[in-house]
């Protein structure tokens, strides 16, 4: 119950703080709300199917210039919370980054920190609690316009992980820090805009891989999540 209350609190300042700095900077920006399924699997152990909700705001702090050309640039961040935290992570990003535009083409790279709060798992009645993750992440953005005045869009990004930053638990069992391998991240999204309001569809892949070792027993933090969900946004 605490934990579900505090994740609840930081969801809400989050949100809070995007609302007040959104006014006051941005020169245009995106907020999405999205529902659907994801899929965690965590080593060996079966895999976990849960509801996922999927905030996403975005705004430009710097307009490109149509004279000048360069870039654009953006900032934003997403929350990512499951209704059933015991088997789901938890998860907070914010990002910034130029995005340059040739005709029907975006093409963006952001810097994105992304803190993960793993759930615990339970083996031979035994529960393990994984450390929190914390990566820096380099996206890469390409998004496509395309159909009767540029209505429809297709967005695809994707990123290397890099090792991430572990922060242990606060507790008697929990598992040693790892030793990570690889690890990826892929996301595509297909949508259509209505005026201020637009629709979309997103699938996203991540796979993080760690060294079997004794820093990963059972290889309990090698994790696959796979996360499919709908939405609505507004543009303003």
């Amino acid at each position: 119950m605490k934990l579900g209350k505090a994740r609840l609190i930081s969801t809400s300042l989050f949100l809070l703080f995007f609302s007040a700095a959104v006014p006051a900077y941005c020169q245009r920006g995106t907020f999405d709300v999205n529902v659907g399924q994801t899929s965690d699997k965590f080593g060996a152990l079966a895999t976990s199917t849960g509801l996922d909700f999927d905030f996403n705001g975005q705004f430009t702090v710097i307009q490109r210039s149509a004279k000048n050309g360069g870039p654009s640039i953006g900032a934003g961040g997403e929350i990512r919370v499951s209704t059933d935290h015991s088997n789901h992570a938890t998860e907070f990003a914010v990002f910034g980054g130029p995005a340059f535009r040739v005709h029907n083409f975006s093409i963006g790279v952001n810097a994105q920190v992304r803190k993960i709060l793993l759930p615990p798992s339970t083996v031979n009645n035994q529960v393990f609690n994984r450390g929190d993750l914390e990566l820096l992440q380099l996206p890469i953005v390409i998004r496509y316009t395309f159909g009767s005045a540029r209505h429809a869009f297709v967005q695809v990004q994707g990123e290397p992980e890099f090792t991430p930053r572990f922060l242990p638990p606060a507790s008697l069992v929990s598992l040693p820090k790892p030793n990570f391998d690889y690890g990826y991240t892929v996301r595509g999204s297909v949508g259509y805009t209505f005026g201020k309001w637009y629709a979309q569809g997103t699938y996203e892949n991540r796979y993080l891989k760690f060294l079997s070792n004794p820093g990963n027993p059972n290889n309990l933090y090698n994790w696959k999540s796979v996360m499919v969900t709908g939405g609505v946004g507004v543009i303003f």
